[in-house]
């Protein structure tokens, strides 16, 4: 496994650097530039060491109370970040930060010092916000600013859970309900992504909340291929390895049904780009467990998909169908060479972008023709095409519509009605 850095600082002429050399789940180093000696990574002193079950993600250097330099690093345990404080000449943490389950989405100080940071935050149902941090209060965190939403947020209930995969492994999942504990099987939508190290941490999403807000019920997987628990975690979901993701997302779907939130007559699944290889093959391999999927801007002929848009770059990802037993690994679950004539398919909507050059639409059409020919049920599979508009940001009248039909998808194939 190739060493990289994730982030460094530096001050006084020294540099403080995060790497995963010989540590996956990632540590906080400190070199000398000026000292030959340190050039070489095997001499960089440790000063964060690397944590169990812990993944580091982000540091800042501040300066203490008394003039003392001081790290303040972030580490994701479950896909949930933590905040604590640590000496900067490596003689141990000093303290850890009282910071709500959550996602941080990055640690900043002034780089000509000073005793203060700001935090970035969010959770299910908090909207993206910056706190702010002192070295006279270690330990808390203080609201600087947050960005305005329209309407009301729902008391969302965030409920942890694991499911079990098909090898034994453990799935993380968030579930999001206004109960906090299944009393009857609701309408429920899954999603999930599983790959090119992305980690599902918690974010204020307004779709999921308006889902919620309805009556239904809203998980999130944290599946092989992201960087939940590091680069090991994320290797255990490519190449070779890729249908782990899958069987990661069967097992969530599985988990749900089993402990009451949901049944698979109102298991909807739900998943964009490389989410939308996920859920495509969810409904090709899976198509007993879900009732409905939502499938936008998704890879789906993976025999052929290095050979539209910018495909090629993400051989290391996939594999290369142009090596024989890559081509193998490709096959195996490619979900449109995965479509068997006289199976009673799910509901389907796909929903593409015509100025996409990341993932082509080609894919969306082609396995909407196959599945519209093959299935035996009377499920709709339907396209949903919008154009001069491509794979990311939009304006946000597009993006309200776009969620709308989703949701509406969702809602009509699941059975979830207004409260």
């Amino acid at each position: 496994m190739d060493a990289q850095t994730n982030a460094w600082v530096a001050r006084d002429g020294r540099l403080w650097i995060s790497t995963d050399r010989d540590a996956p789940r990632g540590l906080v180093a400190v070199a000398d530039p000026a000292d030959p000696a340190t050039w070489d990574p095997a001499a960089w002193t440790t000063v964060v060491p690397e944590a169990e079950g812990a993944v580091l993600s982000d540091l800042a250097l501040v300066d203490g109370p008394d003039g003392d330099l001081r790290l303040l690093a972030v580490h994701a345990v479950d896909a949930t970040d933590r905040l604590s404080v640590w000496a900067a000449d490596g003689s141990g943490r000093l303290a850890d930060v009282a910071v709500p389950p959550g996602s941080i989405a990055g640690v900043s100080a002034p780089p000509e010092g000073g005793t203060t940071a700001w935090v970035g935050y969010t959770d299910h149902a908090t909207p993206p916000s910056v706190l702010r941090w002192d070295a006279g209060d270690p330990g808390a965190l203080t609201p600087w600013e947050q960005a305005p939403v329209a309407g009301a947020v729902p008391d969302v209930v965030v409920t942890e859970t694991h499911a079990t995969s098909a090898d034994g492994t453990a799935v993380h999942l968030f579930v999001l309900s206004l109960e906090g504990a299944p009393s009857r099987p609701r309408p429920t939508v899954l999603y999930g992504y599983g790959g090119f190290n992305v980690s599902l941490t918690p974010g204020y999403s307004a779709q999921a909340l308006a889902w919620v807000a309805a009556g239904g019920v809203w998980a999130v997987a944290n599946l092989r291929g992201g960087s939940e628990h590091g680069e090991e975690w994320h290797r255990a979901g490519m190449r070779e390895h890729k249908q782990n993701v899958f069987d990661d997302f069967a097992a969530a779907g599985e988990h749900l049904v089993a402990e009451g939130w949901t049944t698979p007559a109102q298991l909807g699944v739900f998943g964009g780009s490389n989410g939308g290889l996920l859920v495509g093959a969810t409904a090709t391999q899976r198509p007993d467990l879900v009732a409905a999927v939502v499938c936008s801007a998704p890879l789906l002929d993976m025999v052929r998909y290095e050979l539209f848009g910018l495909g090629r770059t993400w051989n290391d990802e996939y594999g290369t169908a142009a090596d024989p037993e890559e081509l193998g690994w490709l096959l195996g679950y490619s979900p449109y060479h995965r479509v068997v004539e006289g199976t009673a398919y799910p509901a389907v909507l796909f929903t593409t972008f015509e100025s996409d050059t990341r993932v082509d639409p080609l894919h969306a059409r082609k396995l909407a023709a196959a599945l519209q020919h093959a299935t035996s049920s009377d499920a709709p599979v339907v396209l949903r095409r919008e154009l001069a508009v491509g794979h990311g940001a939009r304006a946000v009248s597009r993006t309200v519509g776009l969620a709308a039909d989703q949701l509406a998808f969702l809602a009509a194939r699941t059975g979830l009605t207004a409260r």
